[in-house]
């Protein structure tokens, strides 16, 4: 018997998720020590090294908007299009709250831990270690419109994570496709 929406949902979970732990392991074999869902000044990151101010946030591609993964749900448009928007905004809180207190913040795909794990390791490293280091873009979707006409287009609008005012956005064909782990 299939599961209902509601039923499968209520299955995910926010924490200790499977490219968490990949990402940590791999973190822990590279000799890194980092404290696990560590309250910071603004909220539990999923990898905290406290001493040196470093947050590391593995975010779903679903939940958080990645622009090359995120699918939009067919029913309850309202809803979905809300709970993006309103992860979208804590995620930009938390980031530029942090950063503002001294923090460098990694924030990484779900995707990006089965796809490139030892860069993400280095990148880590690298903010650990480098003055020089910077934060990356970070690109979400903030909102899907379905276009009518022939296919199954939609425009995606997307804004950088660190900067509301940098936005652009693209047509697509709607795709349900899921990344592939290796």
């Amino acid at each position: 018997m299939a599961l209902s929406r509601s039923e499968q949902m209520s299955r995910i979970r926010g924490r200790d998720t499977s490219p968490e732990r990949l990402l940590r392991s791999a973190l822990w074999r590279a000799g890194l020590r980092f404290r696990l869902h560590a309250r910071t000044p603004h909220g539990r990151p999923d990898v905290v090294f406290p001493k040196l101010k470093v947050a590391v946030f593995i975010d779903g591609c679903f939940w958080h908007g990645c622009p090359e993964h995120y699918v939009r749900p067919r029913t309850r448009d309202e809803f979905w299009s809300s709970k993006l928007q309103e992860n979208v905004r804590r995620d930009r809180r938390q980031t530029l709250l942090l950063e503002e207190e001294g923090w460098r913040v990694c924030r990484f795909w779900e995707h990006q831990v089965f796809e490139s794990l030892q860069v993400l390791v280095e990148y880590v490293r690298h903010a650990l270690r480098d003055e020089a280091w910077s934060a990356l873009s970070s690109w979400r979707v903030v909102q899907v419109t379905p276009l009518a006409g022939e296919g199954d287009m939609e425009e995606r609008w997307m804004e950088d994570l660190r900067n509301a005012d940098a936005k652009h956005s693209t047509v697509v064909r709607r795709s349900t496709k899921k990344w592939k782990r290796p």
